[in-house]
Order: structure tokens, then C-alpha cells, then sequence
């Protein structure tokens, strides 16, 4: 068992094709990597690992530094073999059962503890039941916009995703990829001409599309915004061509899980991001 660094991400993705085929359990790392190739210049740095068994690809990893390594599918051995060769990173996201395997083993090659961060459904819709349309429309955000979403984009990093602080450098360059690039794109629902919601959307994988960041500020929330929001560019996603849409929930927030659900998202596995101290 060999673990390999592929050129590029066209490599990583055509040789991970058999090893991470379940898109909606690896839509993320499916994501990223779509989006490494498609816009080599949004981040800094990129790590990419594949894990070889005589000849075939058994176990998947990436990280854009300084962020968390990503870890896809693999078997236990493969796993363990990620954990030695990813070197020395804050932490760790991927599906259950999979990343809790290759904590245990970090862990031990590394001499670390891991503390759970943020525990996460991970859900899948292939059509859209209508929501209730509160007041107001959507529309999509331009680049006038761009400071709000810069703001907000940190916002939900530091809320949904245990963020220490904003980014807002890295923020920028987020929103600045999903208003410039082919298949992705934000959408913002408005009252009286006054944003009160967005949601994100792009890192496609090979018949899907990533939604989020779905975020409302809390003085606008429990107004049905999000919810309309999300079920209106879900349905666009599928119109244009997608079969499936993909997002991640905080599974300690009950009132996120249930209006997804509402709208055709259905639970497919859970996710986890570790931190290591």
C-alpha cells in the first residue's frame, strides 16, 4: 500500500473516481476538488492523496491550507495510511464512519487528542417540495453586493462552522469565485429592498451541486426566508440540469434539519469535523 500525491486534480479525481463514486456522502471533498481544478488560483496551497493498492485507489484526502484535511473514502488500512502521510494539520472533516476511523489513528501516529467540533447531517434532494413564500423575493446577488456577502460569509464560518475569527481575505476570494464562475452563483431574498438571506451555491461534483452557505442574520430569522430561499435555488439547480443538490446542517440545531427536510432534502449520513490538540 503506497500513498501517492497526483499532479493535479484532474488526476486526483479520475483516479478517486471508483473510491469516492458515492457523490452524496462525498460531495464535499467531490466539490473541492472540482473546484481546485476549475479555479487553481482561489486558494494559496493544495494537498492532494491518493492511496494505491496494487494498482487500484483505495483511500482519498485533500487540504487547502490552513484549513482542515478533508478525508473521503477508504478502507481501514487505507485510512491509516492518510493518517501517517497528511503530516501535521489543525484537524479533520469527513463522513461517519470513515473520519472516525482516521482520527483514532492520527491520534495515535501523531500523539494528539481530537475534540468534536461540529457534528453534521449530510442530506441529498433529487426534487423540491414548494415552500411557503414569506414576504419579498429572491434575486440573484452581483458584485455590488460584494461586502455584504464578504460580512455574512464570515459570519456563517464563524456561527455554523467553529471559525475562531473571520477570514476576510479569504472570504472575499469565496464570494469572488461564486459570482465569476460558470456553475456557481449566490442568491439573495430581499423585503422593502433590503437583503435578509443568502444562499450559496457551486463545487459541483459529477451530476450535483453543493448548496451553501445558507445563512440568515439572526434578526431576520424565523421568517421563512431561508427555507424559500433555499427550496427556489434548489429547484433551479435541478431545472438546470442537476439530478441532485447537496448541503450540510448542524445537527444541534433542530429548526435547520426540519426545514430542509420540508423542502425534499433527506438525510443520507453524517459528518464530523475534529480538531486536534
Amino acid at each position: 500500500m503506497e500513498v501517492v500525491k497526483p499532479a493535479d486534480p484532474v488526476e486526483f479525481l479520475e483516479r478517486a473516481e471508483l473510491v469516492l463514486a458515492d457523490e452524496a456522502r462525498h460531495n464535499l471533498i467531490l466539490g473541492i476538488a472540482a473546484t481546485l481544478r476549475d479555479n487553481p488560483a482561489l486558494y494559496d496551497e493544495r494537498q492532494l492523496w491518493l492511496v494505491v493498492e496494487e494498482g487500484e485507489v483505495v483511500g482519498a484526502a485533500l487540504r487547502t491550507p490552513p484549513y482542515n484535511v478533508v478525508v473521503g473514502g477508504g478502507s481501514n488500512e487505507a485510512l491509516d495510511a492518510l493518517a501517517r502521510e497528511v503530516g501535521e494539520v489543525p484537524g479533520a472533516v469527513g463522513v461517519v464512519p470513515e473520519i472516525e476511523v482516521f482520527v483514532a489513528a492520527y491520534e495515535r501516529v501523531h500523539a494528539v487528542r481530537s475534540e468534536p467540533q461540529v457534528k453534521q447531517g449530510v442530506y441529498a434532494l433529487d426534487a423540491v417540495v414548494p415552500a411557503a413564500t414569506p414576504r419579498g423575493g429572491a434575486r440573484a446577488a452581483t458584485v455590488a453586493d460584494r461586502p455584504l456577502l464578504v460580512r455574512w460569509w464570515g459570519e456563517f464560518g464563524v456561527e455554523a462552522l467553529g471559525a475562531l475569527e473571520q477570514d476576510e481575505e479569504q472570504n472575499g476570494r469565496n464570494v469572488d469565485h461564486r459570482l465569476r464562475t460558470p456553475g456557481n452563483g449566490i442568491a439573495l431574498w430581499q423585503t422593502d429592498g433590503e437583503p435578509v438571506s443568502v444562499v450559496g451555491y457551486g463545487s459541483p461534483t459529477p451530476t450535483g451541486v453543493r448548496i451553501g452557505p445558507v445563512y440568515t442574520p439572526r434578526e431576520h430569522r424565523g421568517r421563512g426566508y431561508a427555507s424559500a430561499l433555499t427550496a427556489q435555488v434548489s429547484a433551479e439547480q435541478l431545472a438546470a440540469g442537476r439530478h441532485f443538490c447537496f448541503l450540510y446542517t448542524d445537527l444541534s440545531n433542530p429548526t435547520s434539519n426540519k426545514i430542509y427536510v420540508e423542502i425534499g432534502y433527506r438525510r443520507v449520513c453524517d459528518a464530523i469535523q475534529y480538531a486536534f490538540v
